[in-house]
């Protein structure tokens, strides 16, 4: 073959298995909204996590979007060339698009973490039109596109968004959870803080295993394979390297430092120290010695609990996924230690590097934090940054969606425990043929069990309540991020059962047959005289109706 030929078949192949390979990974940042959406959901109350899956929904839907419509043309106007949104492309550069696109919404979503459990949904959606349109391509329009950040000849670098991307959504969120203020009763009239755990540790960590395993396209997919027929090998090689290595280190980082402040190993400070990690090492994998892995993943978790006390504590910010150390602080951390901890060969001038790393820091800070505090004061001085008093207390999934995400005892047509079989009375005088009440205040997990020892002895019509109280049964301690708080007013379910022809004690002696476990926290029965009744159907009174 002619040797002209087998050089255009060649960049043809490269080109090719690059595409490819950019696809792939833009794929696999794609499905860290999946991991996003589990760690945030897991980390609110449960009466808002429909809230909060529909705002991660949302934010990729409206955000690619607009990102295709406004954002790459207004990047492409910051990096110094004319206005040319994604759209006005071919089909070969829409790849380059969605590509940007995955990385743009990465940054839109994390704000949606810190904002949980009071902004209206329509406040969220508009500021991320915003974000989308115009403050993430600003700052890419600077960095990545126009490459305008340098200080003596030296550029800004920042390999796969540690602050480009997550720097900069996590301040976006700390500044919008500042102007919203903090949740009801996260802080008390003397200033100290209310612990107000999250519904679900296990979708907390669950979302951070989907969020680790599509880092990898973040972070090792932003290396091509080949770069002008070069085979890159050795850039992916450290690139998995170091991305792994930090993850490792801050997951123990911050497991080690929540240690030593409480002495226990608090298990959602392992898992965001995880993801600080991750975030640590963003801006620099493919330039950082091993070691220097390891010291940015350590410390990147080791500052978390630190930052997030000082958020709570002095700041009084009630950012609620703590998305700020996990991501703002962490991505700052990272990017600032570029210069210390880069391999041999690779930085000429360490102060000069830290400079530039300094002012990108602080360029990107600055415009951040003043656009998304302006849009944000606007939404606040219309009225529709915050959901009213009534609707946060009820929670955003119905007062948002008119949704129940628990809804707890299922459909109301379910049956008894008893079978198929209606257990009818025997026609005797029991309770002096009087009507009584057997209430009875039991622990949750033994409904079951007491609606079929029920059921056998007759009595199977019953009403069950949520309930929430104290007795005898002790009160216990618990942990969210690393602060303990108490429960004193333990979880309970309310069972009513009215009888007429069926003897009351006979109906204690089943519940209690059902309920007993041998420790306190068992409940109580009580007996009640009803004085009337009456069934709606039939209009039948007294015993008859029961």
């Amino acid at each position: 073959m002619e040797p002209t030929l087998l050089q255009a078949d060649t960049e043809m192949l490269t080109t090719a298995i690059n595409n490819t390979w950019i696809l792939v990974v833009t794929f696999l940042i794609f499905f860290m909204h999946a991991g996003f959406a589990m760690l945030e959901a897991g980390q609110v109350r449960s009466k808002n996590v429909a809230n909060q899956l529909t705002k991660n929904l949302l934010t990729w839907s409206v955000g690619v979007t607009v990102f295709f419509l406004i954002g790459v043309g207004v990047e492409s106007v910051v990096a110094g060339g004319s206005f040319e949104p994604a759209f006005m492309g071919d089909a070969s550069s829409w790849i380059g698009w969605l590509y940007g696109a995955v990385f743009a919404m990465t940054a839109a979503t994390i704000v949606s973490g810190a904002v949980a459990g009071r902004a209206k949904l329509r406040a969220y959606v508009a500021y991320t039109f915003l974000l989308a349109a115009v403050i993430y391509p600003v700052v890419t329009g600077l960095t990545w596109a126009g490459e305008h950040i340098a200080y003596s000849g030296v550029l800004f670098q920042d390999f796969a968004g540690g602050m480009i991307v997550h720097g900069m959504g996590g301040i976006a969120g700390l500044t919008a959870a500042w102007v919203l203020g903090p949740r009801m009763d996260r802080y008390n009239s003397d200033g100290s803080a209310n612990v107000i755990p999250g519904h679900s540790l296990t979708f907390a960590v669950l979302g951070t295993l989907v969020l680790a395993f599509g880092w990898y396209g973040f972070n090792v997919g932003t290396s091509a394979i080949f770069d002008e027929g070069v085979y890159l090998g050795d850039q992916l090689g450290r690139v998995a390297m170091t991305t792994t290595v930090s993850m490792a280190c801050g997951a123990m980082g911050a497991g080690l430092v929540a240690w030593l402040k409480t002495g226990k190993v608090d298990t959602l400070y392992v898992a965001n120290g995880l993801l600080a990690g991750l975030v640590g090492i963003t801006a620099i994998p493919e330039t950082t010695a091993w070691w220097g892995a390891f010291v940015v993943g350590g410390l990147a978790g080791a500052q978390l609990p630190i930052v997030f006390e000082f958020v709570e504590q002095y700041l009084k910010i009630d950012d609620v996924c703590a998305v700020f150390p996990v991501h703002g602080s962490a991505g700052v951390l990272g990017t600032l230690l570029f210069p210390f901890v880069a391999a041999p060969g690779v930085v000429d001038n360490i102060a000069n590097a830290f400079i530039t790393q300094f002012i990108g820091v602080v360029v990107i800070t600055a415009w951040t934090v003043v656009a998304t505090a302006v849009i944000w004061y606007a939404f606040k001085a219309a009225g529709q940054a915050r959901v009213s008093p009534e609707h946060e207390r009820d929670g955003l999934d119905v007062s948002e969606h008119g949704v129940d995400t628990y809804p707890e005892f299922g459909q109301p047509d379910v049956a008894t425990d008893g079978g198929d079989e209606i257990i009818r009375a025997d026609g005797g005088e029991p309770n002096d043929g009087q009507i009584k009440m057997v209430m009875a205040i039991v622990r949750p997990d033994r409904l079951g069990a007491i609606k079929q020892s029920l059921a056998e002895a007759g009595a199977p019509s019953l009403t069950v309540t949520n309930v929430s109280g104290r007795g005898s049964q002790p009160a216990k301690k618990g942990q969210w991020r690393g602060e303990e708080y108490t429960v004193d007013l333990h979880q309970k379910v309310k069972i009513e059962c009215v009888v007429a022809d069926i003897p009351a004690q006979e109906v204690v002696d089943a519940i209690r047959e059902g309920a007993e476990t041998g420790e306190p926290g068992d409940g109580k029965i009580f007996v009640l005289p009803v004085e009337g009744a009456t069934q709606i159907r039939t209009g039948k009174t007294g015993p008859d109706a029961v």
